[in-house]
């Protein structure tokens, strides 16, 4: 006959001590995040000088950035709430978090984890929407030593960049004067409802056509969804020039990028899979690039992102792209407290059940 018994003060002892362990490990040393290699921090640093290179451009221009009440942390990357170039409602606290240097870190890092390497090369479809997510997408490629083919659209929702005076194509201006030259923007889009840009001023869109002139670029002539994919997909396969595609990255909610499936919805944000590819009408770039084994790193839903990866949401100040900055492991479900709460009462009643269990009398 087992008799040994744990007094219920031992179990509690014994269980306070595990919550202790497990709450010293898992929210001070793992909060503590890792330290950046090298890449991932010339990748912040680069970020860093590029947000100050786009401030002070726009401010060469008269557009009096340092007014902008969107903008504290004075990146010049955050834009209007509204203007003829915003195509849809946006979160201003989800612009403000991707100023963060540490998201060019991050890019280095899920580049990594899909196994691209120096010298290799990744395509990215982006929306103005996001401006500081192309900076990022532009300094971890450079940082990595990768090369990185690029397309844009030029409409914008709330607070992107969404300024007619200071659009997407004169951030890439300013970027090139920089330095910030080792991409290949293969060209623009209009981006839209439809992709077609019909919701924006004649006017304006002949001054954005004569800038896009000036840097080399054409604007990509509008058709149909498919006919965009597929021309898309050439421009990409044509500059690749035989080289495979490493990785893709989509950079916000263009319609040529994700396609017209909801499953699109089902998707994780950042390193993510692409488990269900749609019938061809309804293919964007996303699912394209997927069915033909390409990674595809998705920069949306930046609320989610910043959960999954530990990233401050609308940090200020912002994070300073030193010796001290670190990237935090992706998010485990055992950090959630109430999951931590749920097993520790769950081990606890085991432990009194097994313990506490009557024995069987073998005279019975």
């Amino acid at each position: 006959m087992h008799s040994a018994k744990l007094s219920y003060q031992t179990i509690f002892y014994l269980a306070a001590v595990s919550l202790i362990f497990y709450l010293v490990f898992f929210f001070w040393f793992e909060s503590s995040g890792q330290k950046l290699t090298p890449d991932e921090l010339e990748a912040a640093r680069l970020m860093q000088e590029a947000e100050r290179e786009i401030y002070r451009c726009q401010q060469k221009v008269g557009l009096a950035p340092e007014k902008n009440p969107f903008d504290p942390m004075k990146t010049g990357l955050i834009g209007l709430e509204s203007s003829p170039l915003t195509t849809t409602l946006g979160q201003l606290e989800a612009k403000r978090t991707t100023t963060n240097p540490a998201l060019a870190a991050l890019l280095v890092r899920l580049l990594r984890q899909a196994g691209v390497k120096k010298g290799q090369l990744v395509a990215a479809g982006a929306s103005s929407s996001f401006p500081a997510l192309i900076v990022a997408t532009y300094c971890a490629t450079r940082a990595m030593g990768v090369e990185l083919l690029v397309i844009v659209s030029i409409g914008s929702s709330q607070w992107g960049a969404n300024q007619p005076e200071f659009s997407w194509i004169s951030m890439e201006n300013c970027l090139r004067q920089a330095g910030f030259n080792q991409h290949r923007l293969l060209a623009l889009s209009w981006g839209g409802e439809d992709g077609s840009g019909g919701e924006y001023p004649e006017d304006l869109k002949i001054k954005l056509r004569q800038e896009a002139q000036t840097l080399g670029l054409t604007f990509l002539p509008s058709a149909g969804f498919n006919t965009m994919v597929e021309t898309h997909l050439s421009l990409f396969k044509k500059a690749a020039d035989g080289q495979p595609i490493r990785a893709f990255i989509n950079i916000g909610g263009s319609l040529v990028n994700l396609g017209r499936d909801s499953s699109i919805l089902e998707l994780r944000p950042g390193l993510t899979q692409v488990k269900k590819i749609p019938p061809a009408d309804r293919c964007g770039l996303i699912q394209r690039m997927a069915s033909e084994g390409i990674p595809v790193i998705h920069l949306l839903n930046i609320k989610g992102l910043a959960a999954r990866y530990n990233l401050p949401w609308d940090p200020q100040p912002l994070p300073q792209a030193s010796e001290d900055l670190r990237l935090k492991a992706e998010s485990s479900p055992w950090q959630k407290p109430w999951l931590l709460v749920a097993a520790y009462l769950l081990v606890c009643a085991a432990v009194v059940v097994f313990f506490n269990r009557p024995t069987q009398n073998k005279d019975g």
